[in-house]
């Protein structure tokens, strides 16, 4: 805004100034461009006055000079313009839902185990406030170089994990802490893995949470925006033959998140060769 005042000021100096009507302050016969502008000062009065709608009435441009409507045409659209770049700017700031993404909470650890007698990699996620996200979708991918049949080495190649893209169980709605399941079959990048050669392994799981923040009633600026949170898990991450623990109880006909239990797991009896095996 300053930058601009003054560099308009400046100019409107200058037409003043080059048409005379710094030098002819007070006579009633001259016909001047912008009336009352002697100086500086002046010119940047007339400056902040043109462009915020103040418009006092000592100081104005007349009919008398072409140049002088033209300058105060582009000084007005590059005001309105500066106003709508200021409050979206100041919009996308303050509605950016940034706190929003750190009450979605994802348990340290996957853990391997047998779910429904098959061999699954599983994760938990949670939600920490009382407004609940709206279409929330859930994805996983793993990020593992490799070497082909023919001798290419891939580095860092990017392999799709099914957490129920063809069932529908991807997509979430998070009025509880949720255990993730990836089942491990023969589509599976853990199809080969063993709880002896997953320690041998280098490799990156990445999970990214996506959804709307619901609307409220607090006033909250993020409703409606889309937000989104991630994590990853490495190799030494994984604890093979673990479950997690329960979080939830029922007392008086209603169900208790304990989320001091969020993290942890209990050693269950699983077999230690691969899904394939």
């Amino acid at each position: 805004y300053i930058v601009t005042w003054v560099v308009f000021g400046t100019i409107y100096l200058f037409d003043a100034w080059v048409r005379g009507d710094v030098w002819h302050q007070g006579d009633p016969e001259w016909q001047a461009c912008i009336e009352n502008v002697d100086g500086f000062i002046s010119a940047l009065l007339f400056s902040v006055e043109s462009q915020r709608t103040i418009g006092y009435g000592s100081r104005m441009v007349t009919a008398n000079c072409a140049e002088g409507v033209i300058l105060l045409m582009a000084q007005s659209i590059v005001g309105s313009m500066i106003d709508a770049l200021m409050v979206g700017c100041m919009f996308v700031k303050i509605s950016r839902p940034k706190k929003r993404a750190q009450t979605l909470i994802f348990s340290k650890n996957c853990v391997i185990s047998r779910r429904d007698e098959k061999l699954c990699l599983m994760f938990r996620v949670g939600d920490l406030r009382e407004s609940h996200m709206v279409d929330a979708k859930i994805r996983a991918k793993l990020i593992k170089s490799r070497q082909t049949a023919e001798g290419e080495f891939i580095p860092l190649e990017q392999s799709e994990l099914n957490l129920g893209y063809d069932t529908g169980e991807d997509r979430l709605f998070l009025v509880e802490p949720q255990i993730i399941c990836h089942v491990i079959d023969c589509r599976s990048p853990f199809w080969d893995m063993s709880a002896e050669s997953l320690r041998r392994e280098q490799f990156e799981i990445i999970v990214i949470l996506e959804g709307i923040v619901e609307a409220t009633g607090d006033g909250c600026l993020a409703a409606g925006m889309t937000c989104q949170a991630r994590t990853s898990y490495t190799e030494d991450e994984i604890l093979w033959g673990y479950r997690f623990e329960p979080c939830m109880s029922l007392e008086k006909g209603a169900f208790q998140v304990d989320y001091s239990r969020f993290e942890m797991t209990f050693e269950v009896q699983t077999p230690a060769a691969s899904a394939k095996e």
